[in-house]
């Protein structure tokens, strides 16, 4: 089937180690570490008591009272790193047929925030402390709905919910759409908030986050032989999309080309990966066929990477199934050392790292490496930035049930 040409022309970042796209990228070419004490609540009880929180972040800074208080902290996420997104791209709203703008932003968790709150409003006070906004508060795909309200936009929306890969399929949907005419236009990505008791608390019952209380600035340490789980994130990534004659034809600034994706599922556990990392080898092989280039064309790959001792292993691994020797002369990295893992956020962040990548010519390091893993054997960019030309570039996430994505971006060529 005939495909237009999808370009990125915005971008929107709220991240541990920025509040903006600029910050964002100066953040991460510098190695700089988002990850500190939780400020939220008392963590002392808990066996992880540190994150990769928003630095200084105050909803009055961008919302009236009276807004905010209506919206979960995901949603306020989403709705500021849309803006962002919208502002960057320079379109005209004023020109364009807003029929033709979709929006697919998705929360791996949703309101969990709100939930919790609410529930403990129920057990504090009763029935009638509960809050007519907790549904729509609560819901993932109300982040879509704000920001479709916001602006207008009448074109397809709604949410895919994949867990850590919920912002990479937000992506690939939105340049589907796009790509075979069902709109012109695509505000996408993901948001999460999830430091919280309940989310600390439940990924500690998991046993899957680092407990280095010690250290926690080093805690995210992907590859390092020493690794002892993810640090929690948060934050939103949103791209806008639209296609080439369109930007073209208004002489928008373009970042990177979206030029396939391949979904696929590791069919093996609900939260372990597959050792031998079958399913997300599926994933790059059909997002190479989807993008109509060979192995040996990728230099870069933004990996889910999220310091756990079996998912690293089996990323690597399924790496050298699909890449071979060409495994070896690409750059890699994992963000998720600076930016811990922002869940449903984290394939639309790390995808905007991916772009920026491409579009400065600069990998980001892999921070916090210190003792060699022998089955960790690959260019991971440890510890320092790294000036490369991409001509094409991967970001991979992959979401608790076995859900796999990865968006192929290339430098813009006319």
């Amino acid at each position: 089937m005939s495909r237009r040409r999808v370009v990125i022309t915005g971008l929107g970042s709220l991240t541990p180690v920025g509040k903006t796209t600029p910050e964002f990228w100066n953040g991460l070419i510098s190695g700089k570490s988002g990850v500190r004490n939780i400020e939220y609540f008392d963590a002392s009880s808990f066996s992880t008591q540190f994150a990769a929180q928003l630095e200084n972040y105050n909803p009055d800074d961008y919302f009236d009272k009276k807004v905010h208080r209506k919206l979960d902290r995901f949603s306020q996420y989403a709705m500021i790193a849309a803006e962002e997104a919208v502002v960057d791209s320079g379109i005209n709203l004023d020109d364009i047929d807003k029929d033709r703008v979709s929006v697919l932003v998705g929360s791996g968790i949703g309101g969990f925030d709100t939930f919790y709150e609410q529930c403990r409003a129920y057990f504090e006070r009763g029935a009638r402390a509960i809050s007519p906004f907790f549904i729509p508060m609560l819901i993932p795909d109300i982040a879509s709905g704000q920001i479709s309200i916001k602006y207008g936009f009448r074109g397809p929306n709604f949410c895919a919910v994949s867990a850590c890969a919920t912002g990479s399929h937000n992506i690939g949907i939105a340049y589907d759409y796009i790509a075979h005419g069902t709109a012109d236009f695509a505000v996408c990505g993901g948001a999460e908030a999830p430091i919280m008791e309940m989310g600390v608390g439940g990924f500690n019952a998991l046993r899957a986050m680092s407990t280095r209380n010690d250290d926690p600035q080093t805690a995210s340490r992907p590859f390092d032989k020493e690794r002892d789980g993810f640090v929690l994130g948060e934050g939103s990534g949103i791209v806008f999309l639209e296609s080439y004659e369109s930007a073209v034809k208004r002489g928008a600034r373009i970042y990177a080309e979206v030029v396939g994706y391949g979904f696929s599922a590791d069919a093996y556990h609900i939260t372990a990966p597959d050792p031998d990392g079958n399913g997300v080898k599926l994933a790059m092989t059909n997002s190479l066929k989807s993008a109509g280039v060979k192995a040996s064309d990728i230099d870069h790959i933004n990996m889910h990477g999220t310091s756990t001792p079996l998912g690293d292993i089996a990323e690597t691994n399924a790496i050298k199934k699909v890449f071979g020797d060409h495994a070896y002369k690409m750059n890699l990295n994992s963000t998720k050392s600076m930016t811990g893992h922002t869940l449903g956020a984290a394939g639309a962040i790390e995808s905007i790292a991916t772009v920026m990548a491409i579009y400065h010519g600069m990998v980001p390091p892999t921070i916090n490496f210190k003792n060699p893993d022998e089955e960790c054997d690959l260019n991971y960019t440890f510890n320092q930035a790294e000036v490369r030309d991409i001509k094409y570039a991967i970001n991979n996430a992959f979401g608790f049930g076995g859900h796999n994505t990865s968006l192929v971006f290339k430098k813009f060529e006319e």
